[in-house]
């Protein structure tokens, strides 16, 4: 058979090959009814869900402390002037500290410094309080007013050791502060742990190694 005769056959079984049924006039698109989706409606859905939350952020447990419910965090309800009646420095505040984990201050020995993050995650311009000075400080009311108007925290500069960063409440901005400036305060937080409820027949049955 020449090799004309062999294209003409294999032209003739194309023709004869039947279209499916349905397959008039298909539109991709339509079939599968594909629309164009770019994902930011549903990652907004989600920030909104993650950020919602049941109840107030700050709790007043009655005992001189406030409780961050949001952070697990628990912070003194009154600043360091309070028991100075003037700013102190930076080696000061660690000082008070230190002096607050001895007595135990509110039962507890963990007291800190705050971290930058920590004291901006007070910070909020929806909310009005008043430090020593009657001026406006942006910190939740159940705070007690008349506090300072800053805090140091345990924030220390790269490759600048004397200084130490403080946050201001005022205007909710961090400055790198030399650690011997009087003219900051310190408020005084720690990690507030939750046990895990667990009933109370597993807590009988419990064995330790």
């Amino acid at each position: 058979m020449s090799e004309n005769e062999n294209q003409e056959d294999t032209t003739g079984e194309l023709e004869d090959v039947e279209e499916l049924p349905g397959d008039e006039g298909l539109d991709l698109d339509e079939s599968l009814d594909l629309e164009e989706w770019s994902g930011d409606d549903d990652l907004e859905e989600e920030e909104e869900e993650g950020s919602r939350f049941d109840g107030p952020q700050f709790v007043d447990n009655g005992d001189g402390t406030i409780s961050d419910s949001r952070r697990n965090l628990m912070w003194q309800k009154k600043d360091s002037f309070f028991n100075f009646g003037y700013g102190i420095n930076w080696y000061e505040a660690n000082d008070y500290i230190e002096e607050l984990n001895e007595k135990k201050f509110a039962g507890f020995d963990d007291w800190r410094l705050c971290s930058f993050d920590e004291a901006q995650s007070m910070f909020s311009f929806s909310v009005s309080n008043r430090d020593k000075d009657g001026a406006e400080i942006h910190i939740d009311t159940l705070f007690e007013e008349g506090c300072g108007h800053n805090t140091w925290t345990y924030e220390e500069k790269p490759d600048y050791s004397q200084y130490a960063m403080n946050y201001n409440f005022i205007t909710g901005n961090e400055k790198w502060e030399h650690k011997d400036n009087e003219f900051t305060h310190v408020r005084a937080v720690r990690d507030e742990v939750k046990e895990e409820w667990e009933p109370a027949w597993r807590k009988q049955t419990r064995k330790f190694d």
